[in-house]
Order: C-alpha cells, then structure tokens, then sequence
C-alpha cells in the first residue's frame, strides 16, 4: 500500500493531521497536471498551475462531508474533477457582462504573437460533457482523467479498473461523441 493511499485512508477515518501531511505526497502530481491543463486554456487566462492546485486541493480536503476515496486513482480522479469544475467556473467568470462579455480584445501586431492552437470552449466541452455522463457516466469519467487530469491511458484504465482495450475503444468512442456534439451546438 503507498503513502498517498495509506494517507487517504488515514483521512477517511477522521485523521485530521492526514490532510496537511497527504498534500506534500501528491503536490507534484497535481502540480504537473495542473501545467499540462493551463497549457490547453485561450491566452490571457489570469489562472496559474500552483493557484489550480492548491484551490483544487482545498475543495477535496475542505468537504463538510468526510471524503471517501477507494484508492489512489479515485483521488486523482477527484482532483481532475475539482480541476474542471475550477477551470469552467473561471471560463464563466471571464465570459461575464461585468469583466467585457463577449466583447473582444485588441491585439497587437498579431504577427509576432506565438499563440498556441485554439484551446476548446471550456463551457461548451463541459456542457457536452455534462450530456455525456446523464447517458454513459463512465465515458464521462474517462475523459475527465485523460483530458482534465492528464493521465495517460493506462493509468486511466488503472484508476476506472477496467481493462486497456477496454478504455481505448471508449476513449475513441468519447472523443467523436463529444466532437460530433460540440460541433452540433455551434
């Protein structure tokens, strides 16, 4: 049994010291997770990995009900979960009237801008994705862990416990699910 999962368990059980002693275990991790998401967000977002970890980190050990994680995986899970949910509440505060709406920005001199490929629509991939998980909740969940927290296939297939094959055929199946309904909405 590792350290992360020991100390999870440690937190089930009403530990109260477990939480401040499970962030250094994990911090890496998340922090890595959290880069290779911010590097999939529009430039100008204000949101940094360390900020992203820590507010995420915040919603999982701060719940008012006791946190019930089943094993490492179904952490990291929970943590890209908290990371989307971050993620897509910034996104809607960004798109709100009060902060310019859907007023656009000046650039300038766009040619000597590196400027990565278009991130996706935050709220639309979350709507998508909300759609997604009514009908085939554990596509959903695959898509979280790759897209959101970044796990490679085989430590997603780990985290959902089902098999490699298994989640490549979901995976494949969630991608042009989710792209034919992003590109119906619009």
């Amino acid at each position: 049994m590792s350290d992360v999962t020991r100390m999870l368990l440690a937190i089930e059980q009403g530990d109260h010291h477990a939480s401040a002693d499970l962030l250094p275990l994990v911090y890496d991790e998340l922090r890595r997770l959290a880069t290779i998401e911010l590097r999939r967000e529009q430039p100008g977002h204000s949101l940094q990995p360390t900020a992203l970890v820590h507010e995420a980190y915040l919603r999982l050990v701060d719940q008012s009900d006791e946190p019930h994680w089943n094993h490492r995986g179904h952490f990291y899970a929970a943590a890209a979960q908290a990371m989307r949910r971050i993620l897509v509440e910034s996104a809607r505060r960004r798109q709100a009237q009060k902060r310019g709406g859907d007023r656009g920005r000046e650039t300038l001199k766009a040619e000597h801008l590196v400027v990565p490929e278009k991130a996706p629509d935050l709220i639309a991939l979350d709507e998508a994705l909300t759609r997604l998980a009514e009908t085939k909740p554990k596509l959903a969940e695959l898509v979280s862990l790759r897209y959101f927290a970044g796990l490679t296939m085989e430590q997603a297939a780990k985290a959902l416990q089902i098999p490699l094959r298994r989640a490549e055929r979901d995976w494949t199946y969630a991608r042009v699910w989710l792209l034919t309904a992003l590109r119906d909405d619009g």
